[in-house]
This record gives C-alpha cells, structure tokens and sequence, in this order.
C-alpha cells in the first residue's frame, strides 16, 4: 500500500483554469519549500516539548501538574500539525526525510501512526465533505447526515438526538479514538513498515505512562492524562472543525469538478498570525485543499490569487470568524439531531 496516496488530483472539468492558477503561484514562488524554517519550527516546537516534559519532573508529585498537562496539551497539537505539514511533503524535498519527521512527530511524538493518518486524510483531500468517500464524515459517534443514524439505538440514539450540545465534549475523547484506530491500523498490517510503526509508538506509550508514574502518585498521574489527552483532543476537534463541518456536502456520485469540489466544501477562517500558528495554518483552508504541498508560511500569500479566481468563475469563496465558523458547524449538526428526533420519535 502506498504511504503518500494522491492527494486530490485535478480532474478533467476546469483543468485548464486550475493549471493557470497554479502557474502562476508557481511563478510568484509559493511552492517553494525552504527547509531552513521548517527546521527552526521543528526545533522550537521540540524545545516546547521537551520543556514540557522536563517540567514535570521539576514541579514534582502535585496538582499544579495539572497546568502542565494543559500546556503539553497544546504542544501535542503543534507537533501534530508538524505531522501534518510533512504528510503533505510541505517541509523538505525528500520524500524519505519528510516521512522520518512525520513518524517522529506522530508515533513516536504523540502516538497516532503516521501512515494511518496520511492514508485517511488523502482521502479525504481527493473527496472533501463527501458523505461515502470522505472519512472525516463517515458514520461514526457523531452523524453527519439522518442517514447515517439509521439504525442506531440506545446511548448512540441519543448522542445523535444531541450531538450539538455533545460534540465539543465528545472530540475530548478524539485523541484516545486516534490512538485506538492508529493502534489497531498498525496491528492488523494496514500500514507500511508496520513493525516499525508499532515499535515507535510502542515507545510513545511506554515513555510517556513511565514518565507520568516516575513522577505522580497514581491518583494523580490518572488525573494528568485524562487532562492532557482530554485537551489534546478538543484542540484538535477546535482546530479542524471549522475547516469543512457545516459546509455543503456532495452526495454520493456528483461530480463537481476538482476545483469547485475543493473550494465550495472548505472554508477560510479570517485572524491574525497569532490564529494561523494556534490553527497550524488550516485557517488557509481553501488555499490548502487547492494545493496540499504549498507550505503552510506561503498560503496567506496565495489567498488574493485563489479569491481573485473564484469571483471570476462564479465560485463561493467562505471566509468567516471563528466563532461563526463554530456556530455553522453547530447548526448542521443542530438540524441533523432535529432530523433525527423526527425519523425516530421516542417510544
């Protein structure tokens, strides 16, 4: 099984326009990867980690751990993002070095396989928001669309009547998800080098629970990672909600063309620098799902390129705040729930 599936491909229907924006980023250089600041961002957010780390055996055996465990929270988020910049192939030339950076930011970083998520989240760039092909909505906990609650009963009816309500509280339990799916991914050989993967996240594991019990009472080492992980898990959930939840979704076999499927199925949150490195970049959403290899630091440049060229082919371009950006993605799923009451009234 490849390890880079292809990330959303042009298709036929508007080649000719996609290649002439991609021309010219290319001449305006946005493409171009300078591996000088992914290596400052790597060390710095290494530095961040480490300091994490050794942060927890200075406070020592007490309840202002509990700090600690929200700021690791945060820095497993930004190494995570690192992750995601080089399953893109955004950070270095060589393939090899990109794929060793990702499996230590990922598995061995903060325990979700590497190739796990490159596999997924291919397929979710080559059919965004696409109920059937994207994984990112699939059936699961959360349902996307009245269908997919079909046939479900008891906690998961219920979760599915509320989900609005629930869905923040319930992505505190995505980093677990992730670990479980990454875990099972690696042992049922659905990834390549797979004895390699389960050792470095063998070793995530190991490290990790070894050092909460060298330096927390069990009480209080449960009480970090359920913390940690806990939080680890809502920013990510804050992170890349708002990048599609809430936007149209294609029905299964609707072909719109690579560029309108790619634009009208992501939105662009508006903020500062300081939003763009709490998001890992994403707020650039359109621009990313255009083109995936374009290092994050040059999307904000790409912006008035892409905006420019939606308004001259008729095409929504979706840039909002945070907040709406939170509260589109909660009314969708607010109207699925009534949906849902209405298919299965209560008994």
């Amino acid at each position: 099984m490849p390890v880079f599936p292809a990330l959303a491909r042009p298709q036929p229907a508007g080649r000719d326009e996609y290649l002439e924006l991609a021309r010219q980023a290319r001449e305006a250089g946005l493409f171009y990867r300078a591996p000088w600041h992914a290596a400052v961002r790597l060390g710095l957010v290494g530095v961040l980690y480490g300091a994490g780390w050794a942060a927890l055996f200075v406070v020592g055996d007490s309840w202002y751990q509990l700090l600690v465990a929200v700021y690791l929270a945060a820095v497993f988020a930004q190494v995570a993002f690192l992750g995601h910049d080089t399953g893109h192939r955004q950070s270095f030339r060589s393939r090899r070095l990109n794929r060793a950076v990702g499996l230590g930011c990922g598995n061995l970083g903060v325990g979700v396989s590497y190739s796990y998520w490159v596999t997924k989240h291919g397929q979710h760039h080559a059919h965004p928001n696409q109920v059937g092909a994207d994984p990112d909505v699939g059936p699961g906990v959360i349902c996307w669309t009245a269908e997919q609650a079909a046939g479900k009963t008891g906690l998961s009816l219920a979760i599915a009547r509320h989900q609005a309500a629930l869905f923040f509280p319930l992505t505190c339990l995505e980093a677990l998800h992730l670990h479980m799916l990454s875990a099972r991914a690696v042992r049922s050989e659905q990834t390549p080098h797979g004895r390699r993967e389960a050792v470095l996240l063998g070793a995530h594991g190991a490290g990790y629970l070894g050092a909460l019990l060298l330096a927390l009472s069990p009480l209080r080492a449960l009480a970090f990672l359920v913390v940690q992980q806990g939080l680890f898990g809502l920013y990510l959930g804050c992170a890349f909600a708002p990048n599609h939840k809430g936007m149209p979704m294609p029905p299964p076999g609707q072909e719109l063309g690579f560029v309108r499927s790619q634009v009208t199925t992501a939105r662009n949150v508006r903020g500062g620098r300081v939003l763009t490195v709490a998001l890992g970049g994403l707020n650039y959403q359109i621009e990313h799902h255009l083109f995936p290899s374009m290092p994050m630091a040059n999307l904000r440049r790409c912006r008035p390129l892409v905006r420019a060229y939606c308004l001259a082919h008729d095409m929504d371009y979706c840039e909002t705040t945070l907040f709406r950006s939170y509260l589109a993605a909660l009314r969708h799923l607010g109207q699925t729930s009534r949906l849902v009451r209405d298919l299965t009234p209560r008994s």
